[in-house]
Order: C-alpha cells, then structure tokens, then sequence
C-alpha cells in the first residue's frame, strides 16, 4: 500500500537515527494510513480511500462529500 494520503496528501518524511555514539543512518517516518470505505449517496455507492488517521477526523468533521470533492480537485480519481 501506498503510504501516501488522498485527501491531505501527506507522505512519509525522512531524516536519520540517531545512536547512543551518535552516529546517523537513515530512516522514514510513515503517516498513519488506514484504507477505510464510505457510502457517497450523491452517487450512490461506496468509495474505498486511502486516508491518514488526521483526514479522517476531516472527513467526520467536513461530511463525505466535501471530502470527495478536495480529493478531486487534487487531481485523484475516486
């Protein structure tokens, strides 16, 4: 699964661990990303997104179908 967010666009991050003798590597910070499903009644069906754990408190808070019509003006098909 991507780990990228639909609605907000969110992507993992990187920067690097730091050990005790502080020496540096790489790492990733991953957004939570859940694919969850909800039912569009404008177009009466349901849609699967692929949303970070903050857009889907947005969703709940903005309804699904401003949702889907941000998701679209990003340029995602849903």
């Amino acid at each position: 699964m991507s780990a990228h967010c639909q609605l907000t666009g969110a992507k993992p991050g990187f920067g690097n661990r730091i050990s005790h003798s502080h020496r540096r590597t790489s790492r990733r910070f991953d957004p939570n990303i859940q694919r969850k499903r909800y039912w569009l009644p404008s177009e009466g069906r349901h849609v699967r997104l692929t949303l970070s754990a903050r857009a889907i408190k947005t969703v709940d808070a903005i309804g699904i179908e401003a949702a889907v019509a941000r998701i679209r003006a990003r340029g995602v098909n849903v």
